[in-house]
């Protein structure tokens, strides 16, 4: 990064920190908290649609689709998360490799599973061999958020199921008592009202999300964990910058960055709250009635 770090053993002690802290594996370091913050903004969304659509079965009078639905939400919330976290990406892994192994390699002649090997040609391997770096970072990074999204979207289903539930049925049967379809009321009676009860259980399930981060390194991704666990670990003279055992240190800057993400989705939360209790029947929307009173 500097000039001056081409020899650190000679370096004064603030030119040795600067030249430590801005290293090629502390770049990589910074770059991993853009990582979770990314996973985050990416799981979230994924694992709220793929909760509606479990909620959505839940609800749903088809006997095929509620058992679906019902079937999704207990065996997710059953099982340990840390299961699915490394049963997912080895499944839907290996499936892919299967199917493109049936595709490119029909004429191969011996068994795929070899004992504990699943062994596929050279052309269905995921990700490819050869591929870049990149491709491969990218590569587990979708298969975590795969795994998150899932595992995340079964307890979503169940909050938005039980928000679905906590919106007066009076409401809707006034509803189609007036014409509307049972889509219709919904859409327009339901749907509106819901977030208000599902907000709280959604907050929570967020925080859990962002507490859950950590177990990217497990998926194979160097995560901010990942690193402040290298980098802080003592170093011998076969590195570039040795120095002591500093993981408290970096342990300290992760326990900054995640109090931090809780503080700010505690006041957005907060805000969301406020916002969609406007002119509803709840206690934040007596207290706004009151206030503009």
């Amino acid at each position: 990064m500097f000039e001056f770090c081409a020899d650190p053993s000679i370096l004064p002690d603030w030119q040795w920190f600067a030249c430590y802290l801005t290293s090629g594996t502390h770049l990589a370091f910074y770059r991993s908290f853009l990582v979770v913050i990314l996973l985050l903004m990416i799981t979230a969304p994924v694992a709220l649609g793929m909760g509606m659509l479990g909620a959505l079965a839940l609800r749903s009078h088809s006997v095929p689709l509620n058992l679906i639905g019902r079937g999704y939400v207990n065996l997710i919330r059953g099982v340990p998360d840390i299961v699915f976290f490394l049963f997912v990406p080895i499944a839907l892994g290996q499936g892919i490799e299967w199917v493109l192994h049936q595709i490119n390699c029909p004429d191969w002649d011996q068994p795929i599973r070899q004992g504990n090997d699943f062994i596929v040609c050279r052309e269905a391997k995921m990700p490819p061999v050869g591929a870049s770096a990149w491709t491969r970072n990218v590569y587990g990074f979708t298969m975590a958020i795969i795994a998150f999204a899932l595992v995340f979207g079964a307890f979503v289903a169940n909050t938005l199921h039980g928000a679905m539930q906590a919106v007066p049925r009076a409401q809707v049967e006034t509803a189609e008592s007036y014409g509307m379809t049972r889509a219709q009321a919904f859409r327009r009676i339901v749907l509106p009202q819901m977030w208000v009860f599902a907000l709280p259980g959604l907050s929570n399930i967020w925080q859990i999300l962002v507490k859950a981060t950590p177990l990217l390194f497990l998926l194979g991704i160097q995560d901010a964990v990942f690193w402040a666990r290298e980098l802080g670990g003592a170093k011998t003279s076969l590195y570039t910058y040795p120095h002591p055992d500093w993981r408290v240190w970096y342990f300290l800057a992760l326990l900054v960055f995640y109090l931090f993400l809780t503080w700010i989705s505690e006041r957005g939360f907060g805000w969301l709250t406020v916002r969609l209790s406007r002119g509803q029947a709840t206690a934040e929307g007596e207290r706004q009635r009151r206030r503009a009173a």
